[in-house]
Formats: C-alpha cells, sequence, structure tokens
C-alpha cells in the first residue's frame, strides 16, 4: 500500500509487507547495478542514453542472463532498489532507471539545479588539503567533483579512503553567482565540474567532534 520498504513491517501502517527479496539479494544486485549504471553498460549488452537512463526490463533481463543465480530478477526487483536505498544512488522513470551520481562513462547530466545548499562540503587526505585550497578541486577519475550536504556525511565519505579526513568548505552562493552549475544528485550528494580555489576554505575540527560525526552517521543509517 504504502511502496517498498526495509524491514518486516511498513514504517507508515506497521502492517507487514509482500516479501520482494532478502538484504544479501538486494545488496549483489545493487552491487551489479551501480557498475552497470556508473561503469560499463556495454559489457552487459545495453544501450543508456545521453543522460544515463536504461531500460528496467533490459537491464534486470541482462543480470539474469549473466548470472544464473539471478534467474528469478524481475523489473520489480529493481524497482525495490532504487525506492529503498537510502544515499539516493538510482532514479527510476517511466519504465528506465539510471545511476544519479559517480559516473565514468559519458553522460549529460539533467538533474535538479535548485535549492542548492549555501555551502557544500568536500572530503580529501590531510596531503591533499593544501594543494586543493591552493588549486581547487578537480573530479580526477570521476566526471564530476562530489560534494556532500553536511560536514558529517563528507567526513563519512571520506573516511571510506581516509584516515580522520581533511573537509574543504564550498561557497556554492559564489560559485552560482559567478555562473558555475551544482546539480543535485541523490540524497546528499551535489555534483559540479570543477570548483575553483576562491571558493574553498578549510574546516577544521577535533578528535572529539569527528567521533561525534562518525556516531551521527551511524544513527543516520
Amino acid at each position: 500500500m504504502h511502496g517498498h520498504f526495509e524491514g518486516e513491517l511498513c514504517p507508515a501502517c506497521n502492517s507487514e509487507g509482500k516479501f520482494v527479496m532478502n538484504g544479501r539479494e538486494r545488496d549483489q544486485i545493487a552491487r551489479r547495478m551501480a557498475g552497470i549504471l556508473r561503469h560499463f553498460p556495454e559489457k552487459f549488452d545495453l544501450e543508456m542514453d545521453i543522460n544515463g537512463w536504461v531500460s528496467i526490463r533490459e537491464l534486470s533481463n541482462a543480470i539474469s542472463r549473466k548470472d544464473k543465480r539471478k534467474h528469478w530478477l524481475r523489473d520489480r526487483h529493481i524497482e525495490a532498489i532504487v525506492a529503498t536505498d537510502p544515499k539516493g544512488r538510482y532514479e527510476a522513470r517511466g519504465g528506465n532507471v539510471r545511476a544519479t551520481y559517480a559516473h565514468t562513462v559519458d553522460i549529460e547530466l539533467d538533474l535538479p539545479t535548485d535549492n542548492i545548499p549555501e555551502l557544500l562540503y568536500y572530503p580529501c587526505s590531510r596531503d591533499e588539503l593544501d594543494v586543493l585550497l591552493e588549486g581547487g578541486i578537480h573530479p580526477g577519475g570521476r566526471k564530476w567533483v562530489h560534494l556532500s550536504r553536511s560536514i558529517t556525511s563528507a567526513a563519512n565519505a571520506g573516511a571510506v579512503h581516509h584516515f580522520r579526513p581533511a573537509i574543504i568548505e564550498v561557497d556554492t552562493i559564489q560559485m552560482q553567482a559567478s555562473g558555475n552549475t551544482i546539480f543535485h544528485a541523490g540524497t546528499t550528494v551535489y555534483l559540479t565540474e570543477i570548483v575553483e580555489a576562491q571558493y574553498c576554505s578549510q574546516v577544521n575540527y577535533d578528535d572529539g567532534e569527528y567521533q561525534l560525526m562518525l556516531e551521527e552517521w551511524g544513527e543516520e543509517e
């Protein structure tokens, strides 16, 4: 009645739902989806349009063909993964699906550009900090610079690759006033082509504040 959800009871009405798939199956398919929709649709013989969309039906068929253990996979399973992803990694519309960020394939973004927060944040290693503050932030191996809505989400995104990452604060008001476009992708992720050094400053925090951010992130997850 209220759409897909994780767990046994609907968070809206506390009623039991209809089983779709277990957590292990969801995570396996979600990882495969991320690879296909962000990096290698051609390996699964899928056609992706200029905005990153592929057919949900063709995606589910392609995954089940490659992995016979997923012979049960149908469109509704893809739709359930999209609906329950906490970070908004995917978007479904009109029978199609796409990843909202982290692409290495060439696509043209048509994501929303309104209601951008006044400040966004970028994590990096301590060794990179001075270089980025002086030279600006570039996308590297990705197509876009990925910024976070909050210091907490940036710190936890950075913790995947760096111990106690440094955090750069980005002045988006000045960026947009200068003609730079910022896209809203996913739940807490924002994308832009480049962040020039003049819009960057360092966020200072101590070990206690960092530990608190980790705890807050765990509660959000």
